[in-house]
Protein backbone atom coordinates (compact mmCIF):
# COMPACT_ATOMS: atom_id res chain seq x y z
CA UNK A 1 0.00 0.00 0.00
CA UNK A 2 1.72 3.46 -0.71
CA UNK A 3 1.16 6.61 1.93
CA UNK A 4 1.35 9.20 -0.32
CA UNK A 5 2.89 12.48 1.45
CA UNK A 6 4.72 15.50 -0.30
CA UNK A 7 7.99 15.86 1.55
CA UNK A 8 10.93 17.12 0.51
CA UNK A 9 13.80 14.74 -0.62
CA UNK A 10 16.65 16.88 0.92
CA UNK A 11 16.47 18.81 4.08
CA UNK A 12 18.94 21.15 5.62
CA UNK A 13 20.35 20.48 9.19
CA UNK A 14 21.56 23.70 10.36
CA UNK A 15 23.88 22.35 13.67
CA UNK A 16 23.73 24.61 16.63
CA UNK A 17 25.93 22.38 19.17
CA UNK A 18 28.78 24.68 19.48
CA UNK A 19 26.91 27.94 20.27
CA UNK A 20 23.37 27.12 21.47
CA UNK A 21 24.44 23.87 22.85
CA UNK A 22 27.58 24.95 24.86
CA UNK A 23 26.16 28.44 25.87
CA UNK A 24 24.27 26.71 28.35
CA UNK A 25 27.14 24.29 30.10
CA UNK A 26 27.64 25.41 34.01
CA UNK A 27 31.65 24.60 33.21
CA UNK A 28 33.80 26.36 31.03
CA UNK A 29 34.54 24.16 27.50
CA UNK A 30 38.02 25.36 26.24
CA UNK A 31 38.00 27.25 22.99
CA UNK A 32 40.24 24.40 21.17
CA UNK A 33 37.31 21.84 21.72
CA UNK A 34 35.12 23.79 20.40
CA UNK A 35 36.97 24.42 17.31
CA UNK A 36 37.73 20.84 17.19
CA UNK A 37 33.78 20.21 17.96
CA UNK A 38 33.45 22.67 14.38
CA UNK A 39 35.87 20.47 12.80
CA UNK A 40 34.23 17.31 13.39
CA UNK A 41 30.98 18.50 12.32
CA UNK A 42 32.27 19.83 9.49
CA UNK A 43 33.91 16.45 8.48
CA UNK A 44 30.77 14.54 8.98
CA UNK A 45 29.19 16.69 6.39
CA UNK A 46 27.32 20.02 7.90
CA UNK A 47 27.01 22.75 6.00
CA UNK A 48 25.78 24.85 8.26
CA UNK A 49 27.17 25.24 11.52
CA UNK A 50 26.46 27.98 14.31
CA UNK A 51 29.48 28.71 15.78
CA UNK A 52 29.44 31.02 18.89
CA UNK A 53 27.60 34.37 19.65
CA UNK A 54 28.99 37.76 20.38
CA UNK A 55 27.54 38.87 23.39
CA UNK A 56 28.41 40.16 26.78
CA UNK A 57 30.78 37.99 28.50
CA UNK A 58 29.06 39.22 31.47
CA UNK A 59 25.51 37.92 30.88
CA UNK A 60 26.95 34.45 28.98
CA UNK A 61 30.48 33.45 30.08
CA UNK A 62 30.29 30.60 27.77
CA UNK A 63 31.08 32.80 24.85
CA UNK A 64 33.25 35.18 25.99
CA UNK A 65 36.28 32.90 23.60
CA UNK A 66 33.80 33.79 20.43
CA UNK A 67 36.70 35.48 18.65
CA UNK A 68 39.56 32.92 19.64
CA UNK A 69 36.83 30.39 17.82
CA UNK A 70 35.89 31.83 15.16
CA UNK A 71 40.18 32.77 14.34
CA UNK A 72 40.63 29.02 15.22
CA UNK A 73 38.49 27.43 12.82
CA UNK A 74 40.07 25.86 9.22
CA UNK A 75 37.14 27.05 7.15
CA UNK A 76 35.73 24.66 4.45
CA UNK A 77 34.62 25.59 1.38
CA UNK A 78 30.43 25.77 0.84
CA UNK A 79 30.22 25.44 4.78
CA UNK A 80 28.83 28.45 6.01
CA UNK A 81 29.49 29.50 9.74
CA UNK A 82 27.08 31.80 11.85
CA UNK A 83 27.65 33.81 14.95
CA UNK A 84 24.69 35.65 17.21
CA UNK A 85 24.72 38.93 17.44
CA UNK A 86 22.35 40.54 20.16
CA UNK A 87 22.93 44.35 19.47
CA UNK A 88 25.42 46.87 17.09
CA UNK A 89 28.52 46.42 19.12
CA UNK A 90 27.81 42.33 18.71
CA UNK A 91 27.78 42.64 15.09
CA UNK A 92 30.82 44.65 15.46
CA UNK A 93 33.08 42.58 17.14
CA UNK A 94 31.26 39.79 15.21
CA UNK A 95 32.16 41.34 11.50
CA UNK A 96 36.17 41.34 12.60
CA UNK A 97 35.64 37.46 12.25
CA UNK A 98 34.20 37.33 9.28
CA UNK A 99 30.86 35.03 9.65
CA UNK A 100 28.69 34.37 6.64
CA UNK A 101 25.76 34.90 8.53
CA UNK A 102 24.38 36.59 11.57
CA UNK A 103 21.49 35.42 13.88
CA UNK A 104 19.75 38.01 15.80
CA UNK A 105 16.50 36.98 18.04
CA UNK A 106 13.20 38.12 19.32
CA UNK A 107 10.76 36.32 21.18
CA UNK A 108 6.86 36.03 20.45
CA UNK A 109 5.59 36.80 23.81
CA UNK A 110 5.59 39.74 25.37
CA UNK A 111 6.56 38.35 28.74
CA UNK A 112 9.92 36.11 27.85
CA UNK A 113 11.00 39.38 25.73
CA UNK A 114 11.09 41.24 28.87
CA UNK A 115 12.30 38.38 31.17
CA UNK A 116 15.12 37.48 28.67
CA UNK A 117 16.23 41.18 27.05
CA UNK A 118 14.49 43.95 29.37
CA UNK A 119 12.16 45.32 26.67
CA UNK A 120 9.25 44.48 24.78
CA UNK A 121 9.44 42.74 21.48
CA UNK A 122 8.67 45.65 19.25
CA UNK A 123 11.44 47.28 21.06
CA UNK A 124 13.71 44.19 20.39
CA UNK A 125 13.05 44.69 16.55
CA UNK A 126 14.32 48.37 16.47
CA UNK A 127 17.34 47.29 18.36
CA UNK A 128 18.28 44.67 15.16
CA UNK A 129 16.96 47.12 12.66
CA UNK A 130 20.54 48.67 12.23
CA UNK A 131 22.27 45.81 13.18
CA UNK A 132 19.96 44.14 10.00
CA UNK A 133 21.12 47.33 7.78
CA UNK A 134 24.64 46.62 8.74
CA UNK A 135 24.77 43.14 7.69
CA UNK A 136 23.09 43.63 4.85
CA UNK A 137 25.04 46.22 3.66
CA UNK A 138 28.19 44.00 3.99
CA UNK A 139 26.78 41.23 2.21
CA UNK A 140 26.40 39.12 5.24
CA UNK A 141 23.25 37.06 5.32
CA UNK A 142 20.84 37.46 8.39
CA UNK A 143 18.65 34.82 9.59
CA UNK A 144 16.08 35.52 12.57
CA UNK A 145 15.41 32.87 15.25
CA UNK A 146 11.53 33.46 16.71
CA UNK A 147 11.80 32.13 19.93
CA UNK A 148 8.63 30.78 21.91
CA UNK A 149 6.73 30.27 19.10
CA UNK A 150 4.60 27.83 20.76
CA UNK A 151 4.83 28.24 24.42
CA UNK A 152 6.51 30.40 26.71
CA UNK A 153 7.63 29.18 30.46
CA UNK A 154 6.01 32.76 31.65
CA UNK A 155 2.63 33.28 29.44
CA UNK A 156 1.70 29.51 28.62
CA UNK A 157 0.63 28.82 25.24
CA UNK A 158 1.56 31.57 22.43
CA UNK A 159 -1.04 32.36 19.69
CA UNK A 160 0.07 32.05 16.24
CA UNK A 161 -0.92 35.18 15.70
CA UNK A 162 2.08 36.49 17.92
CA UNK A 163 4.04 34.38 15.93
CA UNK A 164 2.76 36.22 12.52
CA UNK A 165 3.18 39.41 14.14
CA UNK A 166 6.89 38.48 15.07
CA UNK A 167 7.43 36.97 11.35
CA UNK A 168 5.88 40.52 9.47
CA UNK A 169 8.37 42.54 12.00
CA UNK A 170 11.31 40.78 10.99
CA UNK A 171 10.46 40.87 7.63
CA UNK A 172 10.11 44.61 7.76
CA UNK A 173 13.98 45.11 8.92
CA UNK A 174 15.26 42.64 6.17
CA UNK A 175 15.27 39.49 7.70
CA UNK A 176 16.19 37.13 4.95
CA UNK A 177 15.22 33.84 7.19
CA UNK A 178 13.46 32.96 10.24
CA UNK A 179 13.48 29.87 12.49
CA UNK A 180 10.68 28.78 14.50
CA UNK A 181 11.42 27.88 17.85
CA UNK A 182 9.91 25.69 20.38
CA UNK A 183 12.26 27.27 22.89
CA UNK A 184 11.10 25.14 26.16
CA UNK A 185 9.76 22.16 23.97
CA UNK A 186 6.30 22.18 24.76
CA UNK A 187 4.88 22.55 21.13
CA UNK A 188 2.90 19.49 19.73
CA UNK A 189 2.46 19.04 16.21
CA UNK A 190 -0.79 21.03 15.41
CA UNK A 191 0.48 23.88 17.07
CA UNK A 192 3.63 23.43 15.40
CA UNK A 193 1.89 23.66 12.45
CA UNK A 194 0.08 26.89 13.17
CA UNK A 195 3.11 28.50 14.07
CA UNK A 196 4.44 27.83 10.78
CA UNK A 197 1.23 28.82 8.58
CA UNK A 198 1.55 31.81 10.54
CA UNK A 199 5.03 33.06 9.70
CA UNK A 200 4.55 31.59 5.98
CA UNK A 201 2.43 35.11 5.70
CA UNK A 202 5.27 36.94 5.80
CA UNK A 203 7.74 34.24 4.43
CA UNK A 204 8.46 31.88 1.63
CA UNK A 205 8.73 27.69 2.50
CA UNK A 206 12.33 28.38 1.63
CA UNK A 207 13.04 31.08 4.22
CA UNK A 208 11.84 29.13 7.27
CA UNK A 209 12.97 26.86 9.25
CA UNK A 210 12.36 24.48 12.80
CA UNK A 211 14.25 24.58 16.16
CA UNK A 212 12.18 22.18 18.45
CA UNK A 213 13.79 21.11 21.86
CA UNK A 214 12.54 18.29 22.99
CA UNK A 215 11.94 18.77 26.59
CA UNK A 216 8.38 16.70 26.32
CA UNK A 217 10.07 14.04 23.73
CA UNK A 218 8.21 15.96 20.89
CA UNK A 219 10.68 17.17 18.80
CA UNK A 220 10.97 14.33 16.23
CA UNK A 221 7.26 14.52 15.65
CA UNK A 222 7.35 18.70 15.35
CA UNK A 223 9.91 17.96 13.09
CA UNK A 224 7.66 15.65 10.52
CA UNK A 225 4.65 17.86 10.88
CA UNK A 226 6.99 20.20 9.63
CA UNK A 227 8.17 18.14 6.80
CA UNK A 228 4.70 17.59 5.52
CA UNK A 229 4.07 21.71 5.15
CA UNK A 230 6.90 21.25 3.07
CA UNK A 231 9.66 22.68 5.59
CA UNK A 232 13.05 21.39 4.25
CA UNK A 233 15.23 23.10 6.94
CA UNK A 234 16.10 22.48 10.70
CA UNK A 235 18.24 23.48 12.99
CA UNK A 236 19.40 20.45 15.97
CA UNK A 237 22.14 20.09 17.86
CA UNK A 238 24.86 17.36 18.10
CA UNK A 239 24.77 15.47 21.01
CA UNK A 240 21.62 17.01 21.66
CA UNK A 241 23.06 19.62 23.52
CA UNK A 242 21.86 22.51 25.27
CA UNK A 243 18.85 23.98 26.75
CA UNK A 244 18.11 28.16 27.21
CA UNK A 245 19.64 30.25 30.40
CA UNK A 246 16.45 31.94 30.45
CA UNK A 247 13.70 29.34 30.02
CA UNK A 248 13.99 26.90 33.19
CA UNK A 249 13.41 23.40 32.28
CA UNK A 250 14.28 23.82 28.62
CA UNK A 251 16.17 20.58 28.05
CA UNK A 252 18.34 20.39 24.85
CA UNK A 253 17.81 20.96 21.40
CA UNK A 254 16.80 17.90 19.18
CA UNK A 255 19.76 15.76 18.47
CA UNK A 256 21.05 15.97 15.55
CA UNK A 257 22.19 12.19 15.39
CA UNK A 258 18.46 11.26 15.99
CA UNK A 259 17.02 14.06 13.39
CA UNK A 260 19.29 12.35 10.77
CA UNK A 261 18.44 8.94 11.79
CA UNK A 262 14.51 9.41 11.12
CA UNK A 263 15.50 11.36 7.49
CA UNK A 264 17.71 8.74 6.51
CA UNK A 265 15.56 6.09 7.71
CA UNK A 266 12.22 8.27 5.47
CA UNK A 267 14.74 8.54 2.31
CA UNK A 268 15.23 11.98 2.54
CA UNK A 269 18.94 13.21 2.21
CA UNK A 270 20.96 15.17 4.17
CA UNK A 271 24.64 14.86 3.33
CA UNK A 272 25.58 14.35 6.48
CA UNK A 273 27.63 10.86 7.52
CA UNK A 274 25.79 9.21 11.10
CA UNK A 275 28.97 7.35 11.59
CA UNK A 276 31.03 10.31 11.74
CA UNK A 277 28.48 12.06 13.19
CA UNK A 278 27.97 10.09 16.21
CA UNK A 279 31.68 10.56 16.64
CA UNK A 280 31.39 14.22 17.12
CA UNK A 281 29.01 13.97 19.62
CA UNK A 282 30.81 10.81 21.68
CA UNK A 283 33.78 13.64 21.90
CA UNK A 284 32.08 16.63 22.92
CA UNK A 285 30.17 14.20 25.10
CA UNK A 286 33.15 13.05 26.72
CA UNK A 287 34.73 16.53 26.77
CA UNK A 288 31.75 17.46 29.09
CA UNK A 289 31.81 13.99 31.25
CA UNK A 290 28.66 12.58 30.29
CA UNK A 291 26.66 10.33 27.48
CA UNK A 292 26.01 11.69 24.72
CA UNK A 293 21.96 13.34 25.00
CA UNK A 294 21.07 10.84 21.68
CA UNK A 295 19.28 7.97 21.57
CA UNK A 296 20.40 7.41 18.02
CA UNK A 297 24.18 7.78 19.36
CA UNK A 298 23.27 5.78 22.42
CA UNK A 299 21.96 2.86 20.46
CA UNK A 300 24.89 2.48 17.88
CA UNK A 301 28.02 3.31 20.23
CA UNK A 302 26.07 0.21 22.40
CA UNK A 303 25.68 -1.61 18.71
CA UNK A 304 29.62 -0.75 18.06
CA UNK A 305 30.92 -2.12 21.40
CA UNK A 306 28.90 -5.20 21.01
Amino acid sequence: MAIEMKLPTRVKIVDVGPRDGLQNEQQAVPAAVKIELVHRLQAAGLKDIEVTSFVSPKWVPQMADNAQVMAGITRQAGVRYSVLTPNLQGFEAARASQPDEIVVFAAASEAFSQRNINCSIAQSIERFAPVVAAARAAGIQVRGAMSCAVGCPYEGEVAPERVGYLAGLMKGIGVQHVGVADTIGVGTPLQVQRAIAATLQHFTLDEVSGHFHDTYGQALANTLACLQMGVWQFDASVAGLGGCPYAKGATGNVATEDLVFMLHGMGIATGIDLDQLVDAGQYISGQLQRKPNARVAVALLNQRRA
